[in-house]
This record gives structure tokens, C-alpha cells and sequence, in this order.
């Protein structure tokens, strides 16, 4: 009754690049020592990381020549949803989001605007603090998926409620929400706020469909009724829990595995009714000594073979 998407690499292609590294003390307006120093303290912490926006850090850092600037971080801390924390040369250096830095690392207002018009346009901030003092912040964008806004049309006229679950903030979710065309966004969502929007919608409508590729997605997987793994760029935790793998990473497969579906569950009914109809006839025509044997076997055999026929039906579906 309803598909529940992730953001990062479902319902977008999963390849974001770096667009801006700006410094709070940058006073050119344009790319500068300080902003370049901001681009390489975050790739020596990003570098320890498998998120799709760490690969995005590092590798705009290694294009720019500045990714070995700094030593690999030690101590490496994931913070759920929120962001990443590691040592640098003996001093804590955190990478995350905008609302992590609102509430553990004070910063001016002038930083929040230029987060917030970032944002607005539907890519991902990424602030950075080095020890006590923030630094500046890091724009990433990752294009929607040209098929996403057909498939979730299309769903939507197959009578399916669709959802983006993202741990992304509000705004940013909100933005690529509205060009995916889904139904409603949830958004700033850790694994276990994923967990508890599956099961308020299983509640509310009925079986529900998760669809995700990273490891923050995997307890959604397990909880959604069916759990779908993009498969050519899902990581194989998603992998190993989730019900269905999407191979070719190809969102317009959804549409079609529904409608697969829905076909096979009627073919399998028709079955089930031309079995039990033939074998209820022989009972009644049996009682009445109206049939034989022989003439029993012959229906049941043939009914065996007709049942078959008709299994064989899906596979010629298009």
C-alpha cells in the first residue's frame, strides 16, 4: 500500500560532489587558502568513512591536491545521522550537520545564512569544528535520479502512498521531496526514527515497501513488510536484509515488480479455484455415481496440467 524511499542514492543518484568549501574567514568571496584548509581538515576525517558525501570530501580534496595535507584521523567516532568525529594531530576535529552544530557547537549567524541559502537549493551542508572553534562548512549536491519523478508518478497511479525517510534536515529534504514528487517527507530521521516511521505506516495503511542502500537504511529494511536493497551501489549489510535487490540500481523496476506481483497473486487464486472446483465437481458426481475412475484420474490429471499452464503465465509477463 505504500513505498518508503531513502534520499541519498535511491531517490538521487548516490554521487555527490562537492560544490563549495567556503571558511567563516574567507574575505574573497571566492575558493582561498582558509576554505582549501577547510576542504582538507574534513577529508582527514572523512577519509575513515564509507558515506557516500565522505567519498565526496575526499575525492574534491584529492582533485585539488590537498587530501594528504593533513594525517588520517585516529579515533574515528560515527555519529548517527548527525555526523563524524575524529582526532587530528591530537585535537578533536567533527564534520556534521547543520542542527548537530546548533546544538553542541555555537556559531555566528552569518555561518547559518549561507547554510541555509545552501540548503534551500536542495544540497547537503556539512559544518566543521576543529577543537572548539568552527571553521566553516562544505555544499554538496547529488542530482536526482533522472527516473525518479516517472516511478513514483506511476506508483502513485498504481494507488501506492509514497514516503521519503531522510536523515537529511528538513529543508534540504524538503526540496528534493517536492522534485521527486512524492507524496509526504519525513525528515532528520536517525535509524531508529526510520524504524518508528515503517511501523507507524504499516499501522496506519497497511503492508509497506522500504526502499534504501546504505547501512543507516538496514534496520528500516528489516522492519519495512518487503525490503528493498538498491543493489549495484547498497552496501551489503542493506544487502544481506534486505527481501529484494534491484540489480541495475534502476528505480523503473518497482513499478513492474508491483505489477508482477499483483498478476502472479491472481494467477495463483485462479488456480486455487480451478483445483478445488474440479476436485468438488468429482466429489458431487461421485455421490451421485454419475462418474468413474478413470474418468476421475483423467480430470485430475488434466487439471494438474492446466494449473501448470497457468503458472507458467508470469513468466511471459511484460
Amino acid at each position: 500500500r505504500a513505498f518508503a524511499f531513502d534520499k541519498t542514492g535511491t531517490l538521487t543518484e548516490g554521487r555527490p560532489v562537492v560544490t563549495m568549501a567556503r571558511s567563516i574567514n574567507c574575505t574573497t568571496g571566492d575558493v582561498c587558502a582558509l576554505c582549501d584548509d577547510v576542504l582538507a581538515l574534513a577529508a582527514a576525517v572523512e577519509r575513515r568513512s564509507a558515506h557516500p558525501l565522505a567519498g565526496a570530501v575526499v575525492s574534491a580534496a584529492t582533485q585539488r591536491g590537498i587530501a594528504d595535507v593533513y594525517p588520517a584521523a585516529e579515533d574515528v567516532e560515527t555519529l548517527a545521522g548527525r555526523g563524524l568525529q575524529g582526532r587530528i594531530n591530537g585535537k578533536l576535529v567533527t564534520v556534521g550537520s547543520h542542527s548537530l552544530f546548533e546544538a553542541e557547537h555555537p556559531h555566528t549567524a552569518e555561518l547559518c545564512r549561507m547554510v541555509d541559502q545552501v540548503e534551500a537549493q536542495g544540497q547537503t551542508a556539512m559544518l566543521l569544528c576543529d577543537g572548539d572553534q568552527v571553521r566553516g562548512f562544505i555544499a554538496v549536491a547529488d542530482e536526482i535520479r533522472p527516473s525518479s519523478r516517472a516511478v513514483v508518478r506511476e506508483l502513485r497511479e498504481l494507488g501506492q502512498t509514497t514516503v521519503m525517510l531522510t536523515g537529511d534536515n528538513a529543508v534540504v529534504a524538503e526540496a528534493i521531496g517536492k522534485e521527486a514528487g512524492v507524496d509526504s517527507v519525513r525528515a532528520g530521521l536517525l535509524p531508529d526514527d526510520k524504524v518508528a516511521a515503517i511501523q507507524a505506516l504499516r499501522r496506519q495503511i497497511g503492508p509497506v515497501a522500504m526502499v534504501g542502500d546504505g547501512i543507516n537504511d538496514t534496520p528500516a529494511l528489516a522492519a519495512a513488510t518487503v525490503g528493498i536493497a538498491m543493489g549495484g551501489a547498497g552496501s551489503a549489510q542493506a544487502l544481506e536484509t534486505a527481501d529484494l535487490a534491484l540489480m541495475a540500481d534502476d528505480l523503473t523496476q518497482l513499478p513492474f515488480a508491483l505489477r508482477l506481483a499483483r498478476f502472479t497473486r491472481r494467477v495463483i487464486g485462479q488456480n486455487v479455484v480451478i483445483s478445488m472446483g474440479v476436485k468438488l465437481l468429482f466429489v458431487v458426481l461421485a455421490l451421485f455415481g454419475a462418474t468413474s475412475l478413470w474418468l476421475a484420474v483423467l480430470a485430475d490429471v488434466g487439471m494438474l496440467m492446466l494449473v501448470t499452464l497457468n503458472g507458467l503465465r508470469p513468466r511471459r509477463f511484460a
